[in-house]
């Protein structure tokens, strides 16, 4: 597959619910990710367990569109609109943009950018 059919397979298992399983199929070991201008996380052992704290922390999944995409390269970009009821009962429409660079059929380094404010 190439990076835009890979992108469109992983924004599509997300939709569909299964976050850690894409998560699992997708990032390589090696994965860096990072929040805004934040330190990045390295390696998938930890990421995986950042990703499941979020997905965890969810009491109520609304929904999620990923309103537009793009990609150049290895470099995927996406955004993503998501409503969200986090435990505790605060309920959110999140909206931030993810850019991906793909090796090898995964992901080896992911950012997200958004306002803190949402």
């Amino acid at each position: 597959m190439n990076t835009q059919e890979l992108d469109q397979a992983l924004n599509q298992q997300i939709l569909g619910g299964d976050i850690m399983g894409a998560f699992e199929k997708y990032y390589a070991e090696d994965v860096v990710m990072q929040e805004n201008s934040a330190e990045p996380f390295v390696g998938k052992a930890f990421n995986r367990e950042r990703e499941l704290q979020f997905v965890n922390s969810i009491a109520e999944f609304h929904g999620a569109a990923v309103v537009a995409s793009a990609v150049n390269g290895d470099s995927s970009f996406s955004e993503w609109e998501m409503d969200v009821t986090f435990k505790g009962g605060a309920r959110f429409k999140l909206a931030q943009v993810a850019v991906r660079t793909w090796k090898d059929g995964q992901v080896v380094r992911e950012r997200f950018y958004y306002n803190k404010g949402n």
